[in-house]
């Protein structure tokens, strides 16, 4: 009868609080491994999506004589105009008659689901990611007065694109064909990771979360993306986050914040002169180093 009764009336209160502390520490350890599955996942798509960016260049060249769509990241018309953010998916105006504003009216054939262009790891999709793909250069943000509004994203796009460089390293040149061509790069795409943006003055920035980094809210202008301040002793040298890119020859491969050269915007058409580095323009965009010929 005694054994009986305490049978039935099950785990103690100290055996609870037991199981419960156990379950928590178990909960502590399987968090973080979860986060980094996670993670790990997000970022093999995200590699996934840019062997589809250069399988849809690749297919568009094969269609256009070899030749790469035209960046869309430039700003002005006719003679006057210079180059401006490679994360560019839609420009603010088309550069000459002809010539298209958005990536989509390049490459929508190629790729119809607007979420290949953007990065898995940035901390939101930008809200209207679809629709302005789909658009084209028809795009107008409703949420906006202005006509014809610009659309940055997570990726930087580098085919047909001219950048500064500086120093014995001159300019950059973006690959214009498939088949390559003399001083041309052989990078198409990578993950954002750049320094001193506009939106975020003397801080470091990009799509792939990095140690200390804080999310930057979108706006209609750009899209969401990690950032941290160099006045909280975030450097180049100690920034720990793993990159990617797409090149001509098909491969998507990683890179690291120490194997990287700054790149600068050109305000001037063949890449000779860059923005000031003063915090209000586009800022540094860091390139892999074996993406540059």
């Amino acid at each position: 009868m005694g054994r009986d009764s305490r049978e039935r009336q099950g785990f103690t209160l100290i055996e609870l609080l037991v199981v419960i502390g156990i379950i928590s520490v178990l909960m502590g350890m399987l968090l973080p491994v979860l986060g980094k599955v996670r993670q790990k996942a997000r970022t093999m798509l995200g590699m996934r999506n840019q062997r589809e960016i250069v399988n849809g260049v690749t297919m568009f060249a094969g269609d256009n004589d070899g030749q790469y769509p035209e960046s869309v990241a430039t700003v002005g018309f006719g003679k006057l105009w210079n180059w401006s953010d490679p994360r560019k998916l839609t420009g603010n105006r088309t550069r000459t008659p002809g010539m298209y504003r958005a990536m989509s009216e390049y490459l929508r054939s190629y790729i119809p689901d607007a979420s290949t262009v953007f990065c898995t790891n940035a901390p939101t999709k930008y809200k209207y990611l679809q629709q302005s793909w789909d658009a084209g250069d028809d795009w107008d943000n409703p949420d906006t007065s202005f006509p014809f509004d610009p659309v940055g994203g997570t990726y930087c796009f580098y085919w047909n694109y001219i950048g500064f460089l500086g120093g014995r390293k001159g300019i950059f040149r973006g690959p214009q064909s498939h088949a390559g061509g003399p001083g041309e790069g052989k990078l198409l795409v990578t993950d954002y990771f750049g320094y001193n943006c506009w939106q975020s003055p003397k801080a470091y920035g990009s799509c792939e979360k990095f140690n200390g980094a804080s999310a930057m809210a979108e706006t209609w202008l750009l899209s969401s993306y990690w950032y941290s301040l160099e006045s909280e002793r975030v450097y180049l040298n100690t920034i720990d986050v793993l990159l990617h890119a797409g090149y001509t020859d098909g491969h998507v491969g990683s890179f690291k914040s120490s194997e990287v050269v700054p790149m600068r915007v050109s305000l001037t058409s063949d890449g000779s002169v860059p923005y000031p580095d003063d915090g209000v323009g586009p800022g540094i965009f860091y390139l892999p180093k074996n993406g540059l010929r």
